[in-house]
């Protein structure tokens, strides 16, 4: 069972950040439903084309009033999964959809008049609160086939197949047997750019460990602030110790560092489970069990955090604090214009997957890479949409026009899974744990020796870090 709605974060600089479809739920009955007859999903307006700034005065009770959105799609979708004997249209639409629109409408209402209070009031945004359903029928499927060693392509799992359950005995939504491929018949499809006179060719790297310490949460400062668990999904953290919804700037800047040349930026993304029906400790808690992801939880084989530079010029100091999002977690729902994580195997990193898991042979690791954007505003450290104060560099390796180049951020993950068996990235749960949904997160807090030693290495052609 699927639920897209509105979810929004007013954070940095006075914008306001409105991410559609897709708040999430915290019900563990939820993905019950999604297998006993295809999953639902409720799509609602993207309120992000309304709203373009939140003047700074109204931004806390902006904030508190976009996470009820969250908790009311949350209500919506443990009402559909409770509904599952009668969900025919006449009980979703009075049953779930007409009292989640009326909630949202209030709330948008509040929203608009808090707004108003100190600037100009948005307009329309109660024609927004309307919501819709759509029922899926795919099937979710139990184990990916495993690409073993020899020349044969390996055999699709078994239409129908379940993924093992999960605490309480529920078969959670995703992932699905279309979700894998076997790397050896994705054809290479790596094409890098022609390196130019001007280039900057060196690279700086920090080595910040595998999460040895265990570090997660379920939280997204970035996104969402000030509330906890806002991913609805688990993050695995390295290098600040301190990471989590309520750290600021202050406590990032002072706070311990699992990297050894003392590096104390931010790297989170969701974690790898694997789906052998075996529960982790948060099988019962929010960002687990509580929202759909379950399966132990893979530690990386290794990871690779590695600044480059650009093919066609020198680049510029990142800005302290710079906030960077890669991928959309909402990517499923919301398209996959903003998708950016690369899936592989080692051996066969020239063929990179967006949207699906790689199957690998015997003797391979499963790679996950995210290459962030690698051109910078020259002004904001973030934008009301975390993405428009950065961009990527267009395919010959430029900049668009008014941003410059900064070290591009490359996370390069390995992970030891036996052939055979099933994995997933945590999701929302409407997400269905889909791999184009992966994503990362960034928060520079270098020092200023620590930049300037990036840059001039990166600049000089040299391998540092």
């Amino acid at each position: 069972m699927t639920v897209a709605c509105v979810a929004a974060t007013a954070v940095g600089g006075g914008a306001l950040l409105m991410t559609d479809n897709n708040a999430s739920a915290s019900r563990e009955s939820a993905p019950r439903q999604a297998t006993a007859q295809g999953a639902m999903t409720i799509n609602c307006p993207d309120i992000s084309v309304r709203l373009s700034n939140v003047p700074q005065p109204a931004r806390p009770t902006v904030d508190n009033e976009l996470a009820q959105l969250d908790s009311q799609v949350a209500d919506a979708y443990g009402q559909l999964a409770t509904g599952s004997a009668q969900a025919d249209s006449n009980w979703v639409r009075t049953r779930v959809l007409d009292p989640l629109s009326s909630q949202r409408r209030r709330t948008l209402d509040r929203i608009a008049a808090e707004i108003d209070r100190v600037s100009s009031r948005p307009e329309g945004l109660g024609s927004l609160a309307s919501c819709t359903v759509k029922r899926d029928a795919t099937t979710a499927a139990a184990a990916a086939p495993a690409a073993g060693s020899g020349t044969a392509a390996p055999s699709a799992p078994a239409p129908g197949a379940s993924v093992p359950p999960a605490a309480g005995g529920q078969a959670q939504a995703g992932p699905q047997r279309s979700d894998f491929v076997d790397i050896r018949n994705v054809r290479p499809n790596v094409a890098k750019p022609r390196v130019q006179g001007n280039a900057s060719r060196g690279t700086f790297t920090s080595r910040c460990g595998r999460n040895e310490n265990k570090h997660f949460n379920p939280d997204n400062v970035i996104v969402a602030p000030g509330v906890s668990n806002g991913a609805h999904h688990m993050h695995d953290y390295v290098g600040n110790l301190e990471t989590d919804a309520f750290s600021t700037n202050d406590d990032l800047a002072a706070a311990g560092t699992t990297c050894t040349n003392g590096d104390r930026s931010t790297h989170y993304w969701p974690v790898l489970r694997l789906r052998n029906g075996k529960n982790e400790a948060d099988a019962n808690l929010p960002g687990g069990g509580q929202d759909g992801n379950v399966g132990r939880i893979l530690q990386p084989a290794s990871v690779q955090l590695t600044f480059r530079g650009s093919p066609v010029s020198k680049v510029t100091a990142m800005p302290k604090f710079l906030r960077i999002i890669t991928g959309d977690a909402k990517a499923f729902t919301n398209g996959t214009a903003n998708a950016n994580a690369s899936w592989s195997c080692t051996g066969f990193e020239n063929r990179q997957l967006k949207d699906k898991y790689p199957l690998c042979p015997r003797g391979s690791k499963v790679v996950r890479t995210f290459a962030f954007q690698s051109c910078w505003d020259g002004t904001n450290a973030d934008s009301a949409n975390h993405r428009t104060h950065v961009a990527f560099a267009r395919p010959n390796g430029a900049c668009p026009q008014g941003f410059r180049a900064i070290p591009q951020l490359v996370q390069r993950i390995t992970y030891q899974i036996s052939p055979g068996s099933v994995f997933a990235v945590d999701s929302f749960p409407e997400q269905l744990h889909k791999p184009l949904t992966d994503h990362s997160d960034f928060i520079n807090v270098m020092s200023s020796s620590q930049t300037r030693n990036a840059v001039n290495c990166i600049n000089t052609g040299r391998r540092c870090g």
